[in-house]
């Protein structure tokens, strides 16, 4: 027995150290990436150290759940978007009661589609466009459109979206520092809706 101790030790630690990392969330595959066999996993939730969120992602036991990163490491292929990512970025103080989001045109998702999320649906070849790396609140890496892309989508999809919120954005947007106006036109080109782009944010220039 106290050799099966002695072996398992190391690699609990570095679970745990991972953990600890992570701030409290693991994924199946960062095991993976260690080379640290699953089995481990079972020992560390039988110790009531972990439970298991949603298949492949565990987090320290009694903490509390980053959803952001939870619902992304569930649906892999989906980016925060529209009202989301206003959010994340500060261009609104709206917190989402549910979220948005953007998937590639024919990803499928049964659970995704009863859910009471909001789904965009973008063309392959423009999916990737403007997509960025962000921490979460709880510094968990979410992936997200960055401001110009999640601008061009509202605009996209105003019609879906409340008028006050969007133009609450756009008045913040035009605001900041770091705004890139040239490449908020040139993703709005490569969209087809250069026009529209340009009717709102010029009045506000």
């Amino acid at each position: 027995m106290s050799m099966v101790v002695k072996d398992e030790s190391p690699q609990l630690e570095r679970i745990r150290k991972i953990l600890e990392g992570q701030h409290g969330t693991l994924l199946t595959s960062d095991l993976a990436n260690f080379n640290i066999p699953r089995t481990y996993l079972s020992v560390l939730e039988r110790n009531g150290e972990i439970e298991r969120v949603s298949r492949g992602l565990y987090r320290v036991a009694n903490s509390i759940e980053d959803e952001l990163f939870s619902f992304q490491a569930r649906y892999k292929s989906s980016i925060y978007s529209h009202e989301t990512s206003l959010y994340l970025h500060d261009l609104t103080d709206r917190a989402p009661l549910s979220y948005s989001i953007s998937v590639p045109v024919g990803y499928h998702s049964i659970s995704l589609k009863e859910s009471r999320h909001k789904i965009f649906y973008v063309n392959r070849n423009l999916f990737d466009l403007g997509v960025i790396s962000m921490k979460s609140p709880h510094e968990n890496g979410i992936r997200t459109t960055n401001l110009e892309r999640t601008i061009c989508d509202v605009l996209r999809s105003r019609n879906q979206i409340d008028v006050q919120l969007i133009n609450e954005s756009l008045k913040r947007y035009v605001g900041k520092k770091e705004r890139n106006i040239d490449l908020l036109y040139n993703y709005a080109k490569q969209f087809r809706i250069q026009k529209i782009v340009r009717e709102y944010i010029e009045v506000l220039l």
